[in-house]
C-alpha cells in the first residue's frame, strides 16, 4: 500500500463542502480540515505508484475550490494503529 499526506489550501468559505468532495474521492481513505498554513489534509492510500498521480493531479487538484496542494509519499510507516478500534473507545457492541 502506498501512502501520501496531501496538504490543501482551498476557498476558505468552502472547505466543509472540498473536503466532502474529496472525501468521496476513490483513493481518498481520509480528510481533516485543520489549523495551520494548510486548509485540509487528505490521506492517498493506492496500491500502486502510478495511482497517486490519478487521485492527486487528476482528481484531488481538479475539486472546485481547491487552490494548491503540497503532497508528501510515506516511504516508511513507524506506528501502526487500528482505526476503527481508536475511534470506537468507550462504544461497545450491542446486538
Amino acid at each position: 500500500m502506498i501512502n501520501a499526506i496531501v496538504l490543501i489550501d482551498c476557498d476558505t468559505d468552502s472547505i466543509p463542502e472540498v473536503a466532502q468532495s474529496l472525501a468521496d474521492l476513490p483513493g481518498v481513505s481520509e480528510v481533516y480540515s485543520v489549523a495551520g498554513n494548510v486548509d485540509l489534509i487528505a490521506i492517498v492510500r493506492v496500491r500502486e505508484f502510478d495511482q497517486i498521480a490519478e487521485v492527486i493531479a487528476g482528481r484531488i487538484s481538479k475539486v472546485p475550490g481547491v487552490i494548491n496542494t503540497e503532497s508528501h509519499i510515506a516511504f516508511r510507516a513507524y506506528s501502526k494503529h487500528d482505526l476503527e478500534e481508536t475511534f470506537a473507545i468507550g462504544f461497545e457492541e450491542t446486538d
